[in-house]
Parts: C-alpha cells; structure tokens; sequence
C-alpha cells in the first residue's frame, strides 16, 4: 500500500494505523447494523460503502448484522429486504450475516455483570421523570432515588424483569455511571427496558430488551470487530461504547469511530416519515419509485453502478455535507447515454393521416440504436400511412421560433420524410385537433443524400399500425420543498408534490418495445431515460422515467 493510497482519509488513516502497530491480533473487520425496520434508503448505501470498502482495502471481513433488539416494529421482511439490496448494490457480506438478537444470552450476561460490579442498576422511575432527572445541556442531572440499591436486590429484580413479572414500561436497568456528566449519554444511560412482545425471531422468549448502545459495542466485541464506522451523530454516544468494553473487561476491544454525515437534497430520507407514508398508503409502498429507498431507486430504474459513482464523487465527509439528489441523475444520464437503445415514443399522441401514401404500403427505415455509440447499430422501423406525432408538435397557429409542425409548413420525421400539414381535423363539439391530413415528399427519404430544401425541424413518430400502447410514469420530488415535510399541521395529502408522479395511458411506442424484459432500459427520444416497470404484464406495459435527457445539476 503507497502513501497516496494510505491517506485518502482519515479512516484509513487509523485503520492503517493499528494495522502497522499489531493492535489487533485478527483480521480487520467492519460491519453494518441496520435495525430491520424499513428499508434502506440512498443514505444508507453511503455507510454501506464505507464499511465495505475499508475492509475491502485492507483484506479485512464485512459483517453485515441486524440490530434486531426491538420487537415493536422488526419484521423477517425488511431483513430479506436488506440482504437482497446490500447483494444488489456489489457489497455481499456473502457468510457474514448476524443478528444481535443471536446475543441475547450474552448481552444479559453482560448486564448481570456490571451489576455484580455495582456498574448497573434497575430504577423504576417513569419515563417522564427519568427525562426530567437527566438534566439538560446547561443543567445537571440529579441520581434517581434507586440509585444505591443493594446488588443482590438488583440482580434479583432483574431476574424477575426477565421473567415477565412486571408490566412493560414498568421498570428498566441503568448503568451507574455520572450524572453530572457533560455528556448526557453518560448520565445513567437505559441498557434494558421491558417490552412484552413477540419478536420476529426469538417469539416470545424474551421480555426485556437491551438498548442499541448498550447491545452494539458487545456485539461488535462477540463478532471479532476491530472499526466500528458510524456517521457523525454517534460520536458523543463513543464515550459510552468505551465504558461498556471497558467495564466488561473486553480484550483488544473495537474502536468507534466517526464519518461525516451526508444529506441529500431533494428527497426525505427520514425512517419514520418514510414509514408514515407507506403505512398511510400516501406512496405506492416502499419500492414508489418517488421514494430514496433502494427498492423505489431500483424499480425506477437506477443502475447499482451508477449509486456507486455517486457515492465515489461524495467521496470522504468528515462532518456534516450536502449533497444534490440531482448529481446522482446526472451520473445515471451520463451512463446510459452510451449503453441502452433509442427508441421513438410518442406520449401524448396526435393521428397523421399521410394522404399520399399508399394506403397497401409499408416500408422498413434503418434507424441508428444510438447516436452516441454506432456500434449498437440500426434497427428496421416501418413505416406506413398513418402515424402518430407528438400533440405538442404541432400548432395550428406557430408562435415566433416555433420550429415544428403546423398548418401549411413543412417539418421532418426522423430517419423518414418531409411532410406538409394540408388540413387540421378538429372534434365537432369540443374543437380539438384530432387528426392532421398531411402529404409527404417521396424524394427526401432519410439516408438518401437529399440536399433539397431545409425544413426548420425534425419530430419523430410511430407507425398506427405497428406500435405498442402503454402506460408511462412521469415523476418528479415527492415534496415541493423539503421543510414542508416537518409542518405538522398539514397532512401527508396537503404535503405531497400534485406533480410527483403523472400517469400517462395509452402512449404509443415502436413495436419493438414488445420484446422487452423487466427493468430494461432506453432512451425514448426527447424525453429521457426510461425503465420497465417490475408490475408489467403481458397485457399491459407499464415505463417509469429514470431521468429525463435535460441536465439541471450544475456540478
């Protein structure tokens, strides 16, 4: 390993650190402990990567472990979610799959002997008080009246907590640690409290649950975790991982150390918003592809490489960062402007009636799959006498500038002919335009080296007579504006962007979409990047917009 590549942050740095000093006597291990209780979502991938990365770099182990120590709200599902989106982005934890819940055994152990060392003990304070004893930034706490209670009488109320004698909520086990600690992780923190449920895993085994700070730096120490990497916000809980390895005597213990925290603009990545508004079925579940989860990322087409390069371009955060959801939509343009197939889709359809055409007629126009790269070919796309234009490509009436099709002018079909619009055929009751009768030009076929006359425009289409109708979706922010989501005032309904998902029926596309598989992607010329969505049929298509072609991140 060079200098350049030792230093690229300050993790590695450490990291590089113990290795060259032998502080551990095992394999560099890092680990990931999602609590199974939504789905993970774009921030996540960012502790993900960094993780994995590190073990990566230093031939180490990645252990990806489920904080499975709540039964309220973990589910089998998000676990089997969690793996298969971990799998899907390129960081298999392969064997290395815990759960803390695995630990139960070991953790109350764990509690019985700091109580043995006169370092825990149970208080039966309410909640309320216990928040009012803490004290507060500027305000020191004061000890619980249960404080000094005798081992024996802790150790025995402690059994009985586990043995489902009292009710939840009743009493819970604090470490005894200083609660005129400017630390306010460090005032008699809770390391059990009771929960009469049944949880995912053990049923109802258990009735008393170890809190995450207690629980995480015993089951980094059971895993043989030598980093345990966070973001930010957990620094001021280091202090009490320490005392918890150092009180249970913990050899070689893990070390906590911090990574900055990234924030992304456009999208809410918040856990209990994003489940308020799955449970309040205010999205399509967890996979909306309007949502930051993995699953909506991926269902709207997002490549797992091109989250990868986000990740890479954000690069290292020692603090706090902020980082535009629109960077990532531009990575995931530029990679699949030279990868996938275009082909025309008109979504909002207009019927052209060319007069001139053989009715009987049909012909195969070679189109190039992609300008940007010649070497995905042409395809054969017929053509015949009537077809559809995009409505918004004609005007009855041009307004200055205007360079596509209108009464009495001239425009290109690409990869076709000229055509003139002659005659506008408008509904009889609600005069809108329902049909243009136009004539074409047989000598300015596309591909011919017709040097004529220039026409100010080219439009594309689709034959009536060989495409296929489906749905697309539109998408655009769930929110307007992200401080909308914190008014608790208004409703998830009044929250919501009208715009952020538009729903287009009966679009017509080239016939060849039909061969389509699941998640494949093209560009629909003109309007962006486009995916088939999971719940397609035989019966119906349904495409989802990735990204539309115009950039708007500025990097």
């Amino acid at each position: 390993m060079n200098e350049e590549e030792i230093f690229n942050n300050n993790i590695e740095r450490i990291v590089d650190e113990d290795v060259r000093n032998g502080t551990y006597n095992r394999t560099i291990c890092t680990r990931f402990p999602p609590e199974p209780n939504g789905y993970l979502h774009i921030g996540s991938a960012y502790a993900i990567n960094m993780n994995y990365k590190i073990a990566q770099k230093f031939n180490g182990e990645f252990n990806l472990r489920f904080d499975d120590t709540n039964p309220l709200k973990e589910d089998s599902e998000y676990v089997n979610a969690i793996i298969d989106d971990i799998n899907w982005l390129g960081y298999s934890p392969a064997n290395r799959i815990f759960f803390g819940s695995d630990y139960s055994d070991k953790i109350f152990d764990a509690a019985i002997s700091l109580i043995k060392k006169g370092k825990a003990y149970v208080c039966e304070l309410s909640p309320e008080e216990i928040k009012e004893y803490r004290g507060t930034l500027t305000k020191s706490g004061k000890n619980s009246p249960y404080r000094n209670r005798p081992i024996e009488e802790n150790i025995d109320l402690f059994l009985r907590m586990k043995n489902g004698e009292f009710p939840t909520g009743s009493k819970v086990l604090r470490a005894k640690i200083d609660m005129g600690s400017p630390n306010i992780n460090l005032r008699d923190p809770i390391l059990y409290r009771i929960i009469h449920a049944s949880h995912y895993r053990t049923g109802n085994e258990w009735c008393v649950y170890p809190m995450y700070d207690f629980a995480h730096p015993i089951q980094d120490a059971i895993e043989g975790v030598t980093h345990s990497l966070c973001s930010i916000e957990f620094k001021d809980h280091r202090p009490l991982y320490e005392w918890v390895l150092t009180e249970l005597e913990i050899e070689e213990p893990p070390k906590q150390r911090e990574f900055g925290r990234v924030n992304i603009t456009g999208v809410v990545t918040s856990k209990r918003y994003l489940r308020e508004l799955v449970a309040e079925n205010i999205v399509d579940g967890w996979d909306d592809p309007r949502l930051p989860t993995l699953k909506g990322l991926r269902r709207r087409g997002f490549t797992p490489d091109s989250i990868q390069v986000f990740i890479n371009e954000i690069g290292f955060v020692k603090h706090q960062s902020t980082v535009d959801i629109a960077m990532l939509e531009s990575i995931q343009r530029d990679e699949l402007k030279t990868k996938v197939n275009s082909v025309m889709a008109v979504l909002n359809p207009l019927k052209v009636t060319i007069t001139n055409y053989d009715e009987s007629k049909s012909e195969l126009l070679s189109i190039q799959n992609n300008k940007e790269n010649p070497e995905l070919g042409n395809r054969d796309v017929p053509f015949t006498r009537v077809i559809y234009i995009e409505r918004d490509d004609f005007r009855e009436v041009p307004t200055k500038g205007y360079k596509r099709l209108s009464l009495n002018s001239e425009v290109r079909l690409k990869g076709a002919y000229i055509i003139k619009c002659n005659e506008v055929i408008k509904d009889e009751v609600s005069g809108e335009v329902i049909e243009l009768l136009c004539t074409y030009d047989p000598i300015t076929k596309s591909g011919t080296g017709f040097k004529g006359r220039k026409v100010k425009g080219t439009i594309h289409w689709v034959s009536a007579a060989n495409c296929v109708s489906v749905d697309v979706n539109l998408f655009d922010k769930l929110f307007e504006n992200e401080e909308i989501v914190k008014d608790r005032e208004k409703t998830w309904n009044e929250k919501i962007n009208p715009k952020s998902k538009v729903l287009l029926r009966n679009c017509k596309i080239e016939s060849c979409i039909s061969n389509a598989n699941i998640m494949d992607r093209y560009q629909f010329f003109r309007h962006g990047y486009f995916c088939l969505d999971k719940y397609s049929t035989d019966k119906k298509l349904i495409f989802n917009r990735i990204v539309s072609l115009k950039e708007s991140w500025k990097g």
